[in-house]
C-alpha cells in the first residue's frame, strides 16, 4: 500500500511542498473618503528641498525578518525621515503586496512564497514620520517581481540597506496618504 501511495504521489507531481499563495484584500478608508473627488487646494505635485544629515547603512544576517529588522534599526537609530537609497542581498522566501485595481477603494494582492528564494535587486522607499514604507524588487531564475515589503520575508545570505537620513523637522506625513488628493 505504501508503494502505491508513493507512486501516486510521484505521478501527481511529487509531494505537496509549500507554494506561492495569493490573497486579494480591499483596503478601504471610509466610504466617504474613498468616494471623495480631488480637492483643487491639494497641488498636483509638491516639492520639498532638504539635505541628508547622515547616511546609515544597515546589514542583516541569515534568517532575519527583513521588514522587522529594518523597523527595529530605524527605531534604534532614531530615524524619523529618510530615503531608502539602495538595498541588495538575497531572501529565503518572500511576502510582498501590490495594488490590483484602478478605482477606490483600493485593493492589494498579497503574494507569499515560503519556499522560494530570490535575489534582492533593489529596495527603495521612505521613512515618513518614523513609519517605514519599503518596496522591494526581487529576481529568481525566471523573472523579476516585487511590491511593498511585508513581514516574514527572511534574509538568506545577507541584506544591506542604505538610508539617507533627512531632518526630523520635515513634515512628510501626507506624502503616502491616499486621501490627500
Amino acid at each position: 500500500m505504501k508503494k502505491i501511495l508513493l507512486v501516486l504521489t510521484l505521478l501527481a507531481g511529487g509531494p505537496a511542498w509549500p507554494q506561492q499563495m495569493r490573497v486579494e484584500v480591499t483596503k478601504p478608508t471610509t466610504p466617504e473618503l474613498d468616494a471623495k473627488a480631488n480637492d483643487p487646494a491639494v497641488p498636483d505635485g509638491i516639492a520639498v528641498s532638504a539635505q541628508f544629515e547622515r547616511i546609515v547603512i544597515l546589514r542583516f544576517k541569515h534568517q532575519t525578518d527583513l521588514l522587522a529588522g529594518m523597523e527595529r534599526l530605524i527605531r534604534e537609530q532614531r530615524i524619523r525621515n529618510a530615503v531608502i537609497l539602495s538595498g541588495v542581498g538575497s531572501v529565503r522566501n518572500y511576502h510582498v503586496h501590490t495594488v490590483s485595481n484602478r478605482e477606490f477603494p483600493s485593493k492589494n494582492v498579497y503574494t507569499r512564497d515560503p519556499s522560494r528564494p530570490a535575489d534582492i535587486v533593489s529596495i527603495n522607499g521612505y521613512v515618513l514620520g518614523g513609519k517605514l514604507h519599503a518596496h522591494v524588487t526581487l529576481a529568481d531564475p525566471e523573472k523579476a517581481f516585487g511590491g511593498h515589503l511585508e513581514p516574514e520575508t527572511q534574509v538568506f545570505t545577507f541584506a544591506i540597506v542604505t538610508l539617507g537620513v533627512l531632518p526630523d523637522s520635515l513634515d512628510l506625513s501626507r506624502f503616502d496618504d491616499k486621501t490627500w488628493r
